[in-house]
């Protein structure tokens, strides 16, 4: 029958698609946290869009209180915003207020990593847990809870350098070689 699951976009497109003012703006922004591609920046600012609606909607008396009080719950939760924040305050939160709660972000800002994009890499390969739990996605976004709790899945040793370990190896290999050389002509 296929997959029952309705497959759809997470995020909205820019109604200006070839602006290069924000083409340049969402590649800076796209570097700076290291995201893998555009879509990523997109998703933050759709959850962006979505927050800022449903705020509006509280403010203009079309929905209860209820659901103001749980925004800034969910966004209190995750750090977002501080609490005691009203729903003013909302209105102007950033796509990288959201970004700066993946777990991606967190870990280098943590000093686990060496690099955002070295963060990333980590998250990809399975260094990451949090709670002991593996995480393998770097757009998780980290609750204020988990961010004490996030550790290395299994041992690595980040000091490591590439190019002084192959110079060991060559060293090794060369002198094998000679030592080897010198074991042949012994028997000849």
């Amino acid at each position: 029958m296929g997959d029952p699951k309705r497959i759809r976009r997470k995020y909205e497109k820019t109604k200006m698609m070839w602006n290069k003012e924000r083409i340049e703006h969402e590649h800076g922004i796209r570097d700076k946290y290291g995201l893998g591609n555009m879509h990523e920046l997109w998703k933050a600012t759709t959850e962006v869009g979505k927050i800022r609606r449903n705020v509006r909607e509280v403010l203009a008396g079309r929905a209860t209180e209820k659901v103001g009080t749980e925004i800034i719950a969910r966004l209190v939760r995750y750090g977002i915003v501080k609490s005691g924040a009203t729903l003013d305050d909302l209105l102007v939160v950033s796509p990288e207020a959201i970004l700066d709660r993946r777990l991606q972000s967190v870990i280098y800002k943590k000093g686990m990593s060496k690099s955002i994009g070295q963060a990333r890499q980590l998250i990809a390969h399975g260094f990451i847990a949090i709670d002991g739990h593996r995480v393998s996605a770097p757009g998780y976004l980290v609750t204020r809870d988990e961010e004490s709790r996030i550790t290395y899945y299994k041992p690595i040793n980040l000091d490591h350098n590439p190019k002084a370990g192959s110079e060991n190896a060559a060293g090794a290999a060369s002198a094998g070689r000679a030592a080897a050389a010198a074991g042949a002509s012994k028997g000849e």
